[in-house]
């Protein structure tokens, strides 16, 4: 066990390293920098200064834009590792570990919260529509989950919020209530951020555990039919025990795996979906970045978020080997 923990660990350093190049040179990709589009700005405010090739120069030389692209990596890389330094912020001129630290704090118990709520609602459907199955239970099921497979995270979130907003007279959003927002914490500020995140978790959980229901229903049913569950009733074994002591069990490797494919979907629903419905996590301080050309944010937001994702996969594979030993020596 410890040594099939200790391979996948090892098969994260690669793919980590990978991600981060890639993420540095992607966010790189698009004409132009953060310093000529901040002088274009200057320039359309009516500074004149702003036209000066000296400072141009001179702002990219501050900001290490005049060196190579491998250079500013191997730099931002050696900082991480040596200091923790994800490097300067350049819209915000502060350190970008200032900047992301609240947004990524909210933004983990966001995931957490969205990958317990999408295993509590798949884990009992799935199991009720493959035992009723063809019953009106599952039907509802059925339809319910294709619809969430089919339609993205960010309708959902438009619908939602337009339907209170026209029939509650309730307007949803943020994780906070206006008083809260820059209150210290407390166990009323905690309770006020139970009574807000709900809806935007279960809107992101909800795509997640429609997929983990078909997977779960398929296998549970697959498994019902084995030779071993007829023989099994012909015993005279309850259901709920023929079912639970063997068909679900195996059924779950599938449904456990899923969480490789529930997590990642979870942080991409996470850009948009913080956006429409304004709440603080690290996806609208990863559109702002982006669209600002702030590279050492973008990208130390983009690497957090994928050794997230990362760690997510490595949970899902320990968790399916602790279940079937198997998969340990393959």
């Amino acid at each position: 066990m410890l040594q099939y923990i200790f391979r996948r660990i090892l098969w994260m350093i690669p793919t980590i390293i990978l991600t981060s190049v890639v993420a540095f040179y992607v966010i790189q990709l698009p004409p132009g920098s953060y310093v000529e589009s901040y002088m274009a700005n200057l320039a359309a405010a009516g500074d004149t200064s702003a036209n000066s090739a000296e400072q141009l120069e001179h702002m990219r030389q501050m900001y290490g834009l005049d060196q190579p692209a491998y250079i500013q990596y191997f730099k931002w890389v050696w900082g991480i590792l040596t200091r923790g330094d994800f490097g300067m912020a350049f819209e915000y001129q502060q350190p970008v570990a200032l900047i992301i630290g609240k947004p990524l704090f909210y933004t983990m118990i966001y995931i957490l919260a969205a990958v317990v709520v999408t295993w509590l609602i798949a884990f009992p459907i799935g199991i009720y529509s493959a035992v009723r199955q063809y019953s009106s239970g599952d039907y509802i099921a059925t339809f319910v989950a294709f619809i969430g497979i089919s339609v993205p995270g960010f309708l959902v979130a438009l619908l939602v919020m337009y339907f209170s907003m026209k029939y509650l007279r309730v307007t949803l959003g943020g994780f906070f209530s206006p008083e809260m927002e820059m209150a210290p914490w407390s166990p009323e500020k905690v309770w006020d951020m139970a009574q807000h995140i709900w809806v935007p978790v279960l809107i992101t959980a909800y795509g997640g555990a429609a997929g983990l229901i078909r997977i779960l229903r398929a296998n549970l049913l697959d498994e019902m039919r084995r030779p071993y569950v007829v023989t099994a009733r012909a015993k005279g074994l309850p259901e709920w025990k023929v079912i639970i002591k063997y068909p679900l069990r195996l059924a779950l490797n599938p449904f456990v795996s899923g969480l490789a494919f529930v997590v990642p979907n979870i942080v991409g629903t996470t850009v948009i979906l913080s956006i429409i419905m304004n709440i603080p996590i690290a996806g609208a301080t990863l559109f702002r970045s982006l669209t600002s050309q702030d590279m050492y944010l973008a990208g130390s937001v983009v690497l957090i978020l994928s050794v997230v994702t990362i760690v997510g996969v490595l949970l899902s594979d320990i968790l399916l080997s602790w279940l079937d030993p198997r998969i340990r020596y393959q």
